[in-house]
């Protein structure tokens, strides 16, 4: 088990870049493994879970091949959606994302696969992509009441068109649904909530699939095959989110991330520093697949928000650090409608009220959320991470501006979304004295 050890630091200026974007690293080879023809990925998240995807492909018979030795751009050659039965389990390791979405496009293949994950990936829920995709033709398994992995996907090639009204505002069931209707007849739409993030979406039409949002239902016609093209892979915000996040509430720090994905069903983190007080600027670009651009901060001193409804889709990857925020700010933060955090790869509103509670920040823990205490200077403590590099990273921020040493255990999970942070941690520390 390897540890992250933290010390405070001075005031810090910066500019940096931050890995490609998780979710649309995912997309780009899945999708391009769809298409009809060649496509080269540049900007690929070399990730764990991204890697996981790749692997996944690679055991359905899609031929690819990286381009360069950091392995960000690769190229993926199309299989026109028609997958070769693997010879064995596929492997999701710790991603959640691959599951779900692999589901959707397995649905409708005409062989059995079965998807396994690690030991966290294996507490999962997956009755959300089950329900829809069995409604679909599709028969899914696994273990228990909420379908947790090792999931059979026993798919058909005649999948069925639905009207799925989503109980819960989810990228990835969305994309499940809408990744077998495209490969079935009829018209295939989903209704959610609210507004879920849309690198779906974009990332199909970029590909020439025709599909229609109207309000929160998006539909999607099946029989299409994506044309297929380059995709460029922007920063990820949710990796730039932690230096965003530690620059904001730090009086004379500065920092400047240049680009980075800027896709307003993603950048809700930005919007709940700002209504804290933070000093954000952004540059937008709109002329890609996806929007990306530049963010520049100015440290200085935030206020305590409530945050729920409508704004936890656009942020609740962030909300780890967002909390942490919310602790070195003045007044209390309140974060509600956030049950979704229950099952991701830790139960993030338990660890977070914990691992805050160690660093000697008064947390109320709600079934759905927490209210947090800011203000009280924060003690360095030891840091269990329970696998979950989302915890890790919010908790290595925390301890840049903690009294004392902050030790984050079990800190390779990181590995899973951002190679590098901590190194990147650790020269940011070197460079500065507290």
């Amino acid at each position: 088990m390897s540890e992250i050890k933290v010390r405070a630091v001075e005031p810090f200026s910066a500019e940096i870049t931050v890995p490609g974007d998780k979710s649309i690293s995912h997309r780009s080879v899945m999708f391009a493994a769809l298409s009809n023809g060649v496509c080269e990925v540049n900007g690929f998240l070399a990730s764990e879970d991204c890697l996981a995807t790749v692997n996944a492909l690679r055991a359905l018979g899609v031929n690819i091949d990286f381009l360069n030795e950091e392995r960000t751009s690769l190229r993926v050659q199309g299989v026109r959606g028609q997958f070769s039965a693997p010879n064995g389990p596929i492997d999701c390791g710790n991603s959640g994302t691959t599951m779900r979405l692999l589901s959707g496009i397995l649905a409708a293949q005409p062989f059995s696969t079965q998807l396994t994950g690690d030991e966290s990936l294996s507490r999962r829920p997956m009755r959300r992509i089950a329900t829809p995709l069995e409604q679909m033709g599709a028969k899914v398994t696994g273990q228990g009441e909420q379908i947790m992995p090792p999931l059979t996907i026993q798919g058909t090639a005649d999948i069925q068109a639905i009207d799925y009204d989503s109980p819960i505002a989810s990228a990835q069931v969305k994309s499940a649904v809408l990744l077998a209707g495209m490969q079935g007849k009829g018209k295939t739409s989903v209704t959610e909530p609210s507004l879920s993030r849309d690198h779906t979406e974009r990332m199909l039409k970029y590909l020439l699939v025709k599909l229609v949002r109207e309000g929160n239902t998006i539909s999607i016609w099946g029989d299409q095959v994506p044309e297929s093209r380059d995709i460029s892979v922007p920063g990820d915000i949710s990796s730039a989110a932690f230096w965003v996040a530690a620059t904001a509430g730090f009086p004379g720090s500065r920092l400047l991330v240049d680009n980075v994905g800027m896709n307003k069903t993603r950048v809700g983190i930005l919007d709940a520093l700002i209504k804290m007080g933070a000093q954000i600027r952004e540059r937008l670009d709109e002329s890609g697949c996806e929007p990306t651009g530049s963010i520049e901060v100015k440290g200085g001193e935030l206020q305590g928000v409530e945050i729920g409804g409508e704004q936890i889709p656009t942020l609740i990857d962030e909300v780890p650090i967002l909390a942490v925020a919310g602790a070195m700010a003045k007044g209390k933060t309140v974060i509600r409608d956030a049950a979704e955090l229950r099952v991701k790869e830790s139960d993030r509103i338990s660890t977070v009220a914990e691992n805050l509670r160690r660093m000697g920040v008064h947390v109320e823990e709600f079934a759905d959320g927490m209210e947090i205490t800011g203000g009280a200077k924060l003690q360095g403590a030891t840091i269990e991470s329970l696998g979950d590099h989302r915890i890790a990273m919010a908790f290595a921020i925390a301890g840049l501006r903690a009294k004392g040493e902050t030790v984050i255990r079990g800190a390779e999970c990181i590995e899973t979304s951002y190679p590098g942070f901590a190194d990147e941690i650790q020269q940011l520390i070197s460079n500065t004295k507290s």
